[in-house]
């Protein structure tokens, strides 16, 4: 059961991580062409949107890719372990 709410979890993540990217281009180009906007603040908008995106991802693959080894590491103990 647990293995299940891991791997949903990682779906998960996958589709807000696209949906973000999405949203951080549609972002951009909104700000790119609106009256108060301008070029360089879109592109100030994609900048600081896609580097927080990858920061932010890339802390929550490491915890789940913490969480893999953690597992895959106690089964090899235990195979270890067993006469």
């Amino acid at each position: 059961m647990r293995d299940f709410f891991i791997l949903w979890m990682e779906r998960i993540i996958n589709v807000v991580v696209v949906l973000g990217a999405a949203m951080i281009v549609i972002g951009a180009l909104i700000t790119m062409f609106s009256a108060q906007g301008g070029f360089l603040q879109g592109l100030a908008v994609l900048l600081a949107g896609s580097l927080y995106l990858i920061l932010m991802a890339g802390m929550i693959y490491l915890g789940l890719g913490i969480y893999n080894n953690t597992r895959r590491t106690a089964e090899a103990v235990e195979k270890l372990a067993q006469p």
